[in-house]
């Protein structure tokens, strides 16, 4: 049986199975969610990469000259285009041609563009044909390129027909530079400005009622051709006059390179001085957030986020806004700083990797801090919006994890480091439109991702820094070092003043900021760091066990003066008074009127586990609820009851019971619920092509086994493995190799499926190719009918198609159809 028979072209399906194995590894690499399960054959990876989600997917990746490119096939699709006439089409010069032929190059590779080749008949019609991917013409629309639809071959061909408006010259020869006849000759008023209203815009337009003029404009035009009716009320411009009036061209002005938008360029000394002052200043603040939170944890909200009331505690007393707060406080929790503890109620505390953390070298600390932002999926700048449902945002919002953040964190960086001058948002988002036209990023995104860099002193002055290269090179160990060589050097003296204030004169070393953290608050940061000496500062000095004596110690230690007499009476005086009143915690408490009934109980075994506590004879108080106190009690043979807070008894039936909320568990902040510190495998590139290449091996394994493809193409043999064929294709006979018989098993691979996907590829070839198909379908009764149809659409689970044997259009459901086969 004859499997290509003169004339027939390739069909897309046999186009990527006539590939090399290099090419379908290089297919599955651009688009890797076609290995994603694995296909079983070719002709079923042909079906997932003609499928609306894997195209729309694919298109999102292009660049605007790539869609440019893709517009221009399509709406030349029938005239035969080839890679020569992409350029013209385009209205592109030669020294041009080069960046076009390298971007059909990426089409080919990535399966949106292929090349129809002829598999018989003369050799003139052997040149291929760029075609692109079925479906692509249902994502693109019906007017690609603003190009309105081709007119039919019936209207050109039947009897009074509108004359033909461009004197014989085809679409593809328009592009070619051939010239049209005139359009237009004795054109009445109006006529020309219709066709100049429609020539760029779209190639729709009202036909007008009311305007005698226009309407008799628009009759002229219908009658000769240069307009179409649609319907009663809208005209249309075909496809071959739209060409012609612009010239051959399908696009106005296409650019072969993105925007090159203005910005400054800063000195480098400026970007590193900026860069590494924010980078301080972010590892300060972060590790502020660490000890602020080690002495109060915040508690974790039903939803699993920060409470607002927290958060604005948080910036007052990092001295930030709230939205800046909350990009600290998401900073520590992507670095796995801060987690979820999990407890009884739960709250946000400090992990063993922030002690850690809290020791390390100002580069290493930074580093970890940005490595995280560099992957991380968070979205810190919808903190304080709310959502659908009006609920605001809060941060550590698990609703608030985007997996396209870190692409979009990467693209932005990628256009700071190619320009080089400082962009800002607006400038980037236009970069970024060139560069994505499908997948156009939100403002408010690109905004609060540039604000995130410039923050940790990713960037400086607005341009990418050398510790931001660094980090994006994936030179993690350059990178601190980087910062940390960009930072003055450390100094370890401190100027007391007899206002109780004290300067720094320079970047302080961690022992002294430490001192300083915890003993005075800071008045402003600079050059030198202005502190001041206070009654709450020392306080906090004492809370953390300091005495008296080691805070003077201390001071004189880093002190280039003796200690100024008003400091010395403040810390002696408030260690005087530190202490006098304690604040402890209980759950419940224990009373009577006769001390021997609880005498001893503290030390029972039996009731250790209550945390029990005498501080008068006549009163304990427990680390338990009210009523598991009163359980564990009655299980040691005393009788006792509830007291509600005004001293009445409280019912049994309504004594309060302990409240238990479900525990949060351990999760990381990054919603991927496992701990922060968990490592997670990453597919290195040579195991991904390893993979890939394995995966092609397996589906050309499941192919027939032939010497040749069985597209038609010749691959050095014919079927049976043990004649040899030449380099055109013939055999030592002289018979054509592309037309030799084929097992079943190869026609049915080629001709026909009843695997639902690949079948659904064939219909998307048919609806291409405008090709004849036979469906077998399940009828009411569930026996079989077999019709021979036309596939016109393929949308929403239903086929539209044309019966010729009957003159009626079909629509069936999808799932009725058992089998496709193509109609040679």
């Amino acid at each position: 049986m004859a499997i290509s028979p003169p004339g027939r072209r390739a069909t897309f399906a046999e186009s990527l199975r006539a590939r090399p194995d290099v090419d379908l590894v290089e297919l599955l690499t651009r688009r890797p969610d076609l290995a994603l399960p694995s296909p079983s054959t070719v002709l079923s990876l042909a079906a997932r990469a003609s499928s609306r989600a894997s195209l729309e997917h694919a298109l999102t990746a292009v660049s605007t000259l790539h869609l440019n490119i893709l517009e221009a096939v399509l709406a030349l699709d029938d005239c035969g285009l080839q890679r020569r006439d992409v350029a013209a089409a385009l209205g592109l010069v030669d020294a041009e041609s080069a960046a076009v032929a390298a971007a059909i190059d990426d089409l080919l590779a990535a399966a949106l563009l292929w090349e129809s080749a002829n598999l018989g008949g003369p050799a003139a019609d052997a040149a291929p044909h760029l075609r692109t991917a079925p479906g692509l013409a249902e994502i693109l629309g019906p007017f690609p390129a603003g190009l309105g639809p081709p007119t039919p071959p019936t209207v050109r061909r039947g009897a009074g027909a509108p004359p033909d408006p461009l004197g014989g010259v085809t679409p593809l020869e328009l592009v070619r530079g051939a010239e049209p006849g005139d359009l237009a000759p004795g054109a009445p008023p109006g006529a020309r400005r219709i066709l100049d209203a429609l020539t760029w815009g779209t190639p729709v337009g009202i036909a007008p009622r009311s305007d005698a003029t226009a309407r008799h404009a628009t009759g002229w035009l219908v009658t000769h051709g240069l307009l179409m009716r649609s319907d009663d009320r809208h005209v249309v411009v075909p496809r071959e006059v739209g060409l012609a009036l612009r010239a051959g061209r399908t696009h106005r002005d296409v650019q072969t390179t993105g925007p090159r938008p203005a910005g400054g360029r800063p000195r480098p000394e400026l970007v590193d001085a900026e860069a590494g002052r924010a980078g301080l200043e972010s590892v300060r603040l972060i590790a502020r957030l660490v000890r602020l939170w080690t002495q109060a944890p915040p508690s974790v909200l039903r939803s699993g986020g920060l409470s607002a009331r927290d958060l604005r505690r948080l910036a007052s007393e990092l001295g930030l806004t709230e939205a800046m707060a909350a990009v600290v406080a998401e900073l520590a929790g992507g670095a796995g700083l801060i987690v979820n503890d999990g407890e009884d109620p739960p709250t946000f505390r400090p992990t063993r990797v922030a002690d850690l953390w809290m020791e390390g070298e100002i580069g290493a600390r930074w580093l970890a801090s940005a490595r995280a932002w560099l992957g991380s999926r968070r979205t810190p700048w919808l903190v304080g919006s709310r959502d659908e449902r009006g609920t605001l945002r809060g941060a550590f919002d698990p609703e608030l994890t985007r997996p396209w953040v870190p692409r979009l964190r990467a693209a932005v960086l990628d256009v700071l480091a190619e320009h080089g001058t400082a962009l800002d948002a607006d400038a980037v988002l236009e970069v970024l439109h060139w560069r994505r036209p499908r997948a156009v990023p939100p403002a408010q995104a690109v905004a609060g991702l540039l604000a995130e860099a410039e923050f940790l002193g990713v960037t400086g002055a607005g341009v990418l820094s050398r510790p931001g290269t660094a980090l994006l090179a994936g030179a993690d160990a350059d990178a601190g070092a980087v910062l940390a060589a960009s930072l003055p050097a450390e100094v370890d003296e401190l100027v007391l003043q007899g206002d109780l204030t004290g300067i720094v004169p320079g970047r302080p070393s961690r022992t002294l900021e430490n001192l300083l953290e915890t003993a005075a608050d800071v008045e402003s940061r600079g050059a030198a760091t202005t502190v001041r000496f206070g009654a709450e500062s020392i306080a906090r000095a004492l809370d953390h066990g300091l005495t008296a004596e080691q805070i003077l110690a201390e001071l004189a230690t880093h002190s280039r003066t003796p200690i100024p007499q008003p400091l010395d009476y403040l810390i002696r005086d408030q260690a005087r008074r530190h202490g006098r009143l304690r604040v402890g915690a209980a759950a419940s408490y224990l009373r009577t009127d006769d001390p021997a009934a609880i005498a001893g109980l503290t030390r029972s075994p039996s009731l250790q586990r209550l945390g029990l506590i005498q501080p008068a004879p006549t009163v304990l108080i427990a680390q338990v609820p009210a009523a598991e106190l009163q359980a564990a009690l009655r299980e040691a043979g005393l009788a006792a009851i509830v007291e509600a807070p005004d001293g009445g008894l409280v019912v049994a039936a309504k004594a309060p019971s302990p409240m238990r909320p479900g525990r949060a568990g351990r999760a990381d902040l990054d919603g991927e619920n496992e701990p922060a510190e968990a490592s997670v495998e990453v597919e290195s590139g040579a195991e991904r092509r390893a993979r890939l290449t394995a995966l092609v091996a397996r589906l050309r394994s499941a192919e027939p086994a032939a010497g040749k493809n069985p597209v038609g193409h010749p691959t050095g043999n014919d079927p049976t493995g043990d004649r040899p064929t030449g380099a055109n294709g013939t055999d030592a006979n002289g018979t054509d190799a592309r037309a030799v018989a084929a097992t079943p098993a190869v026609v049915a691979a080629i001709l026909g499926s009843d695997d639902p996907a690949a079948a659904l590829g064939l219909l998307r070839e048919a609806i291409a190719d405008s090709a004849m198909v036979w469906v077998e379908l399940v009828g009411p009764d569930g026996a079989p009918i077999r019709r021979r149809v036309r596939p016109l659409t393929l949308d929403a689970g239903r086929l539209r198609a044309l019966d010729p044997a009957r003159d009626a259009e079909l629509t069936v459901a999808v799932h009725r159809i058992a089998s496709v086969t193509r109609d040679h």
